[in-house]
């Protein structure tokens, strides 16, 4: 008779974790999850690892479902609500031979294969795939096909409604109709797929709804021209927009649950000559808290960044683009800042992360609660640490400078290319030179760049214009680097996540100087230089050599110098 092994002596076998994680893991798993589900969540394993073993030693192969033609015939054979609760979908369907082709997420789950062969009469064959992937697949074959085949071929909704448990209803509850379950698929595929940003784009006759993913946008939808309007207004609905407004631009929030997370939808519509374009950025409140380690820092860096927060006054900027990560970085800083001795104070628009034991404050136009108002506010209430959103004209950056002079530490992100031209925009905003040098504690610029796949990664040689380019930035005898290829973990993509590069700008007494003097933004170059800043390109060439990311990456979102 043979053994049925467990998914924890396979991955110990195969050297991919120890017996202690495994322990550690069993002690701590949570009720109804599985052992290779609490591998995953305590970090000791990654899904795509647990798989790609899987795959060697039993046989089941692991498939990319994006690059899957599902026979959406073989769909009916489980419904909806047995896929959902199993995570098991249906992919082919051989009627002659009685078998039918399913994606499950753990193939050793020999009862839901079981189940499936009662329910459907079939004898299934198992393929894998990440729970991920197996949600959005189900969201899209089922709650999609479901939903457009109630709005019917001509774009109007059937009169007939689904209820929540799949049985139809004569009521025309607004929770339920097709337009409303369509938005709430839109809306709930993108939080399963990591967008940070939904857009909904009218063509001349079609709609395409593109979601930014690691900071490329991506198409993942069509959608039928005739369902424009209908589409529109019910996000309009949700945003508190005005919806008989449809010639100028309208901006609104939605702050709701989606897939267990708390989140909060920033709205923004505009007219366009082909209808409304609607953007929805989604911002996720219960993200998990992030400290300085957790930000990936060289060693260097990582030390930079700590002596700055430990100042007792001073100002420190994070630089850089809409999109890179700047508000993560300033959490990460007032997360290790936060200690019951400590009072930190924020003003924010909007407040993306709640974190308890820091008072944070909203910005509200109507009743003229500015950066500048609040911040004046906020001086009075006895802070130690104070955060500002965004230094976006003269009258914030001057408060900030008087608050740090008068001994508060003073954080704040700015929109400027590097490190160093933080300190001419902040002149040309009309502060002060010996302002700037006596208050200026330091400046963090960064970028975000797309992290390579671990799974399917590879090594290769360098060509010789990226020798050029890595030698220019003083990295000698560079003769591999890796490169991407794709695999079912990151979506054949080759990437799967970000990580950020970073340039550092500590202020010393030669620093202080030269501002004091008006020094052009070249001299000040040279003299951060001296001092030991990173570039941003240098920064970005020394994660390639540590298989963060690719050249091409880098050469993308680097600014060169």
């Amino acid at each position: 008779m043979a053994v049925i092994k467990r998914i924890g002596d396979i991955l110990i076998e195969n050297a991919m974790i120890t017996p202690g994680q495994l322990d550690d893991a069993l002690e701590k798993k949570l009720p109804n999850e599985r052992v290779g589900q609490a591998l995953v969540r305590l970090k000791y394993i990654s899904e795509g690892q647990i798989l790609k073993v899987l795959e060697a030693s039993t046989g089941i192969e692991r498939v990319t479902l994006s690059k899957v033609d599902i026979d959406e015939t073989a769909l009916p054979l489980i419904d909806e609500a047995f896929a959902r609760q199993k995570k098991v979908l249906p992919l082919h369907v051989d009627t002659q031979k009685g078998v039918l082709d399913i994606v499950i997420n753990d193939p050793l789950d020999f009862g839901v294969i079981e189940d499936v062969r009662i329910v459907t009469g079939y004898k299934p064959k198992a393929f894998s795939a990440t729970l991920q992937e197996i949600d959005a697949a189900i969201e899209k074959y089922y709650g999609f096909s479901r939903v457009m085949n109630q709005l019917g071929a001509d774009g109007r909704e059937k009169t007939e409604v689904i209820s929540g448990d799949g049985t139809d209803s004569d009521e025309d509850t607004n929770d339920e109709t097709p337009i409303v379950q369509l938005v709430n698929q839109i809306l709930a595929a993108a939080v399963y797929q990591r967008a940070s940003d939904i857009h909904i784009d009218p063509l001349d006759n079609k709609i395409i709804v593109r979601y930014r993913i690691d900071g490329v946008l991506d198409t993942v939808r069509e959608l039928p021209i005739k369902i424009q309007t209908q589409l529109i207004s019910r996000i309009k609905v949700m945003s508190g927009m005005d919806i008989t407004e449809a010639r100028i631009p309208q901006d609104g929030r939605i702050q709701t649950i989606i897939n267990g997370k708390h989140v909060d939808l920033r709205i923004s519509t505009l007219p366009t000559v082909r209808g409304e374009k609607t953007v929805m950025r989604i911002l996720d409140l219960s993200g998990s808290e992030n400290h300085i380690k957790d930000l990936q820092l060289s060693e260097e860096d990582d030390k930079k960044i700590r002596g700055m927060i430990s100042l007792p006054n001073g100002i420190i900027l994070v630089s850089g683009p809409t999109g890179s990560g700047k508000t993560t970085t300033l959490y990460a800083c007032l997360n290790e800042l936060n200690t019951p001795g400590v009072n930190i104070i924020t003003v924010e628009d909007p407040v993306e992360i709640k974190v308890e034991g820091i008072n944070q404050v909203q910005t509200q136009a109507e009743v003229n609660m500015t950066f500048a108002s609040a911040l004046r506010a906020i001086l009075r209430q006895d802070p130690n640490v104070v955060m500002v959103g965004e230094i976006r004209d003269v009258e914030t950056a001057n408060i900030a400078v008087r608050a740090s002079l008068t001994g508060h530490l003073v954080l704040s992100t700015i929109h400027t290319n590097d490190a160093v031209r933080t300190v001419t925009r902040l002149l040309d905003m009309g502060v002060e030179p010996f302002q700037i040098s006596s208050s200026l504690a330091g400046v963090i610029a960064q970028r975000l760049v797309r992290r390579l796949c671990d799974e399917c990664k590879y090594e290769d040689a360098i060509t010789t214009q990226e020798k050029i380019i890595f030698e220019k930035y003083g990295f000698k005898n560079v003769t591999k680097i890796y490169r991407k290829k794709g695999c079912a973990s990151c979506n054949n993509k080759g990437y799967r996540g970000r990580a950020g590069i970073f340039e550092i700008l500590v202020l010393d007494d030669d620093m202080r100087r030269l501002i004091n003097q008006n020094a052009d933004v070249l001299d000040l170059q040279e003299c951060a230089r001296r001092g030991g800043m990173m570039t941003l390109m240098q920064s970005g060439l020394s994660k390639i050599l540590l298989g963060v990311t690719t050249f091409e990456e880098v050469m993308r979102v680097a600014t060169g110098d």
